[in-house]
């Protein structure tokens, strides 16, 4: 009969298209990765994988277990989730935190979690979205926070925040037009805003185009402190999420500029995969919603994902 760590490992081996990935993943070696696979296979009496010179594929049967193999670790996950005490689970949870996320409440979590899983080590990861799903779906992530949701189907969302975005500038940066700006007064100024493979980069890049102008000037940065600090230094106008920079607001050294047109919010959520929904990752993601709620009331998601 097939025993779980097997089935995990060809779970993990699925989802990473990797022996070698799948015996990082699991702290243990590729001969025994590759060892569990073909004792599955010996015992189903079936190939599990087409191996290819570079990666594996499922093969029908493999998919088949497949779906199994995912439901037994949720069960599992469950199973330790109502039998445990939270003092007594051990291990390490891999987070990933959007930078926004980092400077809004994730010390609130950090600590509260600590206080919940004493023995539970928080791997912590800081890093734009496009990175963090990749590296989610690479099985190097356990659960991140960040733009979402991500609709595939073997992932968990769980809603956390909607912030809304604004154009911000320095208090003595001379506008020349009067509020609320034009697309064709704001297109005048650089942008400031998130790498161009992030929200809201290309929507600004189609706005504020024109076939009868240059391209528009969009300064894309992974770094909100920097972001900032061009913002005050009178770069340009910055597009970002005003609960960010509410310090600077209140401390005059940023104001919100007002244009005739709006930038859609970024949508927050906890995303990890199902596999992961019975373990910590779920309880986790919970707790992010619980603490995002307390600390921006304002900016409740209106439905759930």
């Amino acid at each position: 009969m097939s025993d779980l760590r097997s089935l995990e490992i060809f779970y993990w081996a699925a989802q990473l298209k990797s022996f070698s990935r799948t015996a990082e993943r699991l702290n243990t070696t590729q001969p025994a990765v590759s060892q569990r696979i073909s004792a599955l296979e010996a015992e189903f009496g079936t190939r599990l994988f087409d191996r290819g010179a570079k990666a594996i594929s499922l093969t029908p049967k493999g998919q088949v277990l497949v779906d199994f193999a995912e439901r037994f670790l949720r069960l599992r996950g469950e199973m330790v989730e109502a039998m445990a005490t939270p003092s007594a689970i051990r291990g390490t949870l891999r987070l990933g935190v959007s930078e926004s996320i980092a400077r809004l409440w994730l010390n609130q979590f950090l600590q509260q979690a600590h206080q919940i899983y004493p023995n539970v080590v928080i791997d912590l990861t800081i890093d734009i979205t496009p990175i963090m799903r990749d590296q989610l779906r690479r099985g190097e992530l356990d659960l991140a926070f960040f733009l979402g949701p991500v609709t595939e189907p073997q992932f968990c969302n769980v809603p956390l925040c909607t912030l809304p975005l604004v154009f911000a500038a320095a208090p003595d940066l001379v506008l020349e037009h009067e509020e609320p700006l034009s697309i064709e007064a704001v297109r005048k100024f650089p942008i400031i805003t998130y790498p161009k493979t992030t929200s809201p980069y290309p929507l600004l890049r189609e706005l504020l185009s024109s076939p009868n102008e240059p391209a528009p000037r969009i300064f894309g940065n992974s770094s909100l402190t920097t972001i900032i600090r061009m913002t005050r230094d009178r770069i340009g106008l910055s597009v970002i999420p005003r609960a960010v920079i509410e310090k600077e607001i209140a401390e005059g050294l940023i104001r919100t500029v007002l244009t005739a047109f709006d930038i859609p919010p970024h949508v927050f959520t906890a995303t990890y995969p199902m596999a992961m929904s019975g373990g910590l990752a779920g309880p986790l993601a919970d707790l992010a919603q619980k603490i995002s709620h307390e600390a921006l009331p304002d900016n409740i998601p209106a439905t759930d994902i």
